[in-house]
């Protein structure tokens, strides 16, 4: 029976994806759950598995096509998984018999192990069956793939077998480092190349939108057109926060192996304060508006080719140091590429931190369907007025957008300053 393969929905406000590479041609056997395709959107890449075993009959959308959710993007017929099976089988028969009058010791020939589908360990790069994404994973964590054990059809190598395999090797550094009486360091992904320098053949150049660029801009002028945007910006006094993290960053360090930032302490600060200011963590559909019992909360990461905002889930649940392992896990998986769909999913309020290029502040665009959004301007020492003299003292601006169709003004005004006085007057530990 044919089985129709759909563009899947890969966020709450996302309307479309770009297939950006097929695994599987048409004519050949999928199974299920196998990966069938690539897609990316304004949040994340992805690989997608097949909804069913079969033939692979037919491929109606094309590589680097763009289309909306839910819309067919090939057919796998089922009827035709009965025919390929017994060729399958005696095709791994015919590998073991092989395999079995090899000398021991004596790598199989590029025949045998196409034959048997890679089921036995492969001896080489090239033997080592994976998709393109598992490669560029493998490539950034200096993984050698044969050493890597896969969980799908024929040893196939999947996203997940690799992440898992990431995790083992950098949970066993860190055992080793930590016996050793070292300070944990967190291993870094190769870094990202710079793009090449334009070149220019007349007075333009004409560069298409990435689909992850033309996303986001669909994205943003969308919710320019649906929230009611409004904005308000608070000058924060960050004294008691700067000597927080400056007494505790080197044992903070030593204990988590990353640096102690400061935006754990903003995204604590808003949690905290909605919980007075439930209509912060709402959204709207129709007339109705939606409160939302969790608080997830999203942080922008820049990346090289755009943004994304991966989720902090049940933020509400959590300790400063939860949220700041949080923070890191999140925004060092984006940067690697390594995040699932389900970590871009379920956000209902955002926080964006223009300050760590150097911006006073900024008043950034709603991320729908939430109604707020909390831009972090940078931490710098001025010149303010305490106590009728003049006093320097680190300082910071914090800019709220804000939907007015959910949000009134002096409520914005209130979340606000409870985000200051928590600031202000910091006193949680954070070790």
């Amino acid at each position: 029976m044919p089985t129709n393969v759909v563009m899947p929905q890969m966020g709450e406000s996302i309307a479309e994806g770009t297939i950006t590479k097929w695994l599987k041609k048409a004519g050949e056997h999928v199974d299920r759950d196998q990966p069938l395709f690539e897609i990316t959107t304004d949040k994340v890449d992805a690989e997608i598995p097949s909804p069913a075993a079969g033939i692979l009959t037919q491929i109606l959308v094309k590589e680097n096509e763009t289309v909306p959710v839910n819309t067919v993007v090939a057919v796998i017929d089922g009827e035709g998984a009965g025919v390929a099976a017994p060729e399958a089988e005696a095709g791994k028969e015919a590998a073991a018999a092989a395999a079995h009058v090899l000398p021991q010791g004596l790598p199989a020939t590029a025949s045998v192990a196409g034959a048997a589908g890679s089921q036995a360990a492969p001896t080489a790069a090239g033997a080592v069956r994976s998709s393109p994404l598992v490669r560029r994973i493998a490539h950034d964590y200096h993984v050698d793939l044969t050493q890597v054990r896969g969980t799908g059809l024929g040893g196939r190598i999947s996203k997940k077998d690799i992440l898992a395999y990431v995790e083992q090797r950098e949970s066993a550094a860190a055992a080793g480092t930590a016996a050793a009486g070292q300070a944990l360091v967190q291993p870094t992904p190769a870094a990202v190349q710079p793009a090449p320098a334009r070149t220019f053949a007349g007075p333009t150049q004409v560069v298409p939108m990435t689909p992850m660029r033309r996303q986001i801009a669909e994205h943003m002028v969308t919710s320019k057109k649906t929230s009611a945007h409004v904005y308000t910006v608070f000058e924060v006094e960050m004294t008691k926060v700067a000597q927080a993290r400056e007494l505790n960053s080197e044992e903070f360090e030593r204990r988590n192996g990353f640096k102690l930032t400061y935006t754990p302490f903003f995204v604590r600060a808003a949690v905290e304060a909605m919980r007075d200011f439930p209509a912060v963590n709402s959204s709207v559909e129709g007339t109705n508006i939606i409160y939302k019992r969790d608080v997830n909360v999203g942080i922008a990461v820049a990346l090289e080719t755009g943004l994304i905002v991966p989720v902090i889930k049940r933020a509400d649940e959590k300790n400063f140091l939860g949220i700041a392992r949080a923070v890191q896990d999140l925004a060092e998986r984006a940067r690697s590429k390594r995040l699932s769909v389900e970590d871009v999913q379920g956000g209902t309020f955002t926080v964006t931190n223009p300050g760590v290029f150097g911006g006073l502040f900024g008043l950034p665009i709603i991320n729908q369907p939430q109604v707020a959004i909390l831009a972090v301007g940078t931490i710098e020492k001025r010149p303010v007025v305490r106590d009728d003299a003049i006093a320097i003292r680190a300082m910071a601006y914090l800019a709220l957008s804000y939907d007015h169709r959910v949000i009134d003004g002096a409520v914005a005004e209130k979340f606000l300053s409870r985000i200051k006085q928590f600031l202000e007057n910091w006193d949680e530990p954070v070790l």
